[in-house]
């Protein structure tokens, strides 16, 4: 991809209504703008990075047994008169009417009608297990939207929803998407503790919230250091096996956010382990047994041929929040530093002197290289000083940055300098082809 035939609309100055890093830097590298209050349009920076997340909890989400649909944003208010949540669910549900002056509602969640798209096809314990999951845009009409993408009304949200027989298969549920939480956000280059959480207006008795640490966290965490040195189970990981082991070792140390913070349990944690910081939910997962299952009539026949209603769990990530997340999590006074899963861009190839025939010659046929290799390039070809590419591109943080420039091509040699650790090296463009597609491809 060429920059001279990109939309990216970089700005000099942080705009005001910025609060925290990401909101600032999201806004500066040219990734969102601000439409109305907490609704954001994607830029084309910001969706490839949206996509890249997108991708990585689906991959985890389908390792995981879960199969993918897709439910409409608009539901109607009768399924949610039947759960007993339209009256109770609050101001941050946006309800509409139709022509037919029919109720209807901008979804903040689906519980209700993935649980009548179970009730209309499931009769049996012989088609449970089963996980039914989608990637949707939701509304919540927040009362203060703030943090850009991290508190917005509008977000991108994976939703699972779990149905088995009894609560034994329900704790297995759990366990299966408990293990692929730890894996997606551990691929994004992100450290989430499961904490013990509050069920809120979902409901249940069994829930853990995601939660990365970062300094402008929307809630107090307490933890035992012993679960951050905790190993993250593999890609090798059998999720028809009994996972409980795995959910025990990460459950056992200490680790609540406020809402559900012992101070007397804490208190028995060594206090040099202890940890308290702010925290960012990214993730949340609740068991919730037979709540919508039970007023909605989603049962199945057992093998004793009783009815009985299923008992249900439901899982959620926030995949827009995530991009704020990350942005907290991994920066410097620079700008972004994104770990190479989630980069828009694996390389950019910074073009010193666009024109000149011989460093256009170089900057194509490493363009043509590494996008062989299947990495993604962006190329600095803008007419603009070096000083001005060099910050552009610390903003937007692509990992690797490959700096071309006549003077080095004299050498037969061109830069390499990784973003994250600054770390500057002198190589041939084939070493450096070489380095880039060893270090990112695959």
């Amino acid at each position: 991809m060429r920059l001279s035939r990109y939309f990216l609309p970089i700005l000099k100055e942080t705009p005001k209504e910025a609060e925290i890093v990401s909101h600032r830097l999201m806004l500066r590298a040219g990734m969102i703008r601000q439409e109305t209050a907490g609704i954001y349009a994607w830029l084309p920076m910001g969706l490839r990075v949206l996509k890249k997340i997108e991708e990585i909890v689906r991959q985890e989400q389908n390792r995981a047994g879960a199969l993918e649909l897709l439910m409409p944003t608009v539901q109607p208010a009768d399924l949610w008169r039947e759960s007993g949540r339209y009256d109770a669910y609050g101001k941050e549900m946006l309800r509409i009417t139709d022509r037919h002056e029919r109720d209807m509602l901008f979804g903040p969640t689906n519980e209700e009608m993935v649980t009548d798209i179970f009730r209309a096809s499931v009769k049996s314990y012989r088609d449970l297990p089963l996980n039914l999951y989608h990637i949707q845009w939701k509304f919540r009409d927040e009362v203060r939207p703030r943090f850009g993408v991290m508190r917005g009304r509008e977000f991108l949200m994976k939703d699972a929803y779990s149905f088995d027989l009894d609560k034994e298969g329900a704790r297995h549920a759990y366990n299966r998407m408990f293990v692929a939480y730890l894996r997606t956000f551990a691929r994004m280059g992100l450290k989430a503790i499961p904490m013990r959480a509050d069920t809120g207006p979902i409901g249940g008795d069994m829930s853990h919230e995601f939660i990365i640490l970062a300094a402008t966290g929307e809630s107090e965490v307490f933890c035992d250091k012993a679960i951050l040195d905790l190993p993250i189970p593999g890609e090798d990981t059998d999720f028809s096996a009994d996972l409980s082991p795995v959910i025990e070792a990460w459950t056992t140390p200490y680790a609540a956010t406020d809402e559900m913070h012992d101070e007397t349990a804490y208190g028995e944690v060594a206090e040099e382990a202890r940890m308290s910081a702010r925290g960012i939910e990214v993730g949340h997962i609740f068991y919730f047994g037979t709540k919508y299952s039970e007023p909605m009539g989603a049962k199945v026949t057992g093998p004793d041929g009783v009815e009985v209603p299923v008992h249900m769990g439901s899982y959620g990530v926030g995949v827009s929040r995530l991009l704020g997340a990350i942005i907290e999590a991994h920066h410097d006074e620079a700008g972004i530093i994104w770990p190479a899963s989630v980069a828009p861009f694996h390389v950019g190839i910074v073009n010193l002197k666009p024109g000149d025939e011989a460093t256009d010659t170089a900057c194509d046929d490493l363009e043509s290289q590494l996008g062989a290799a299947g990495l993604d390039v962006l190329v600095d070809d803008v007419d603009t000083r070096a000083g001005a590419k060099f910050a552009s591109m610390d903003l937007i943080g692509l990992p690797w940055q490959l700096i071309v420039g006549p003077r080095g091509l004299k050498d037969g040699v061109v830069e390499l300098k990784n973003r994250a650790s600054s770390e500057r090296v002198t190589l041939s463009p084939q070493e450096a082809v070489n380095r880039l597609v060893s270090d990112l491809a695959g």
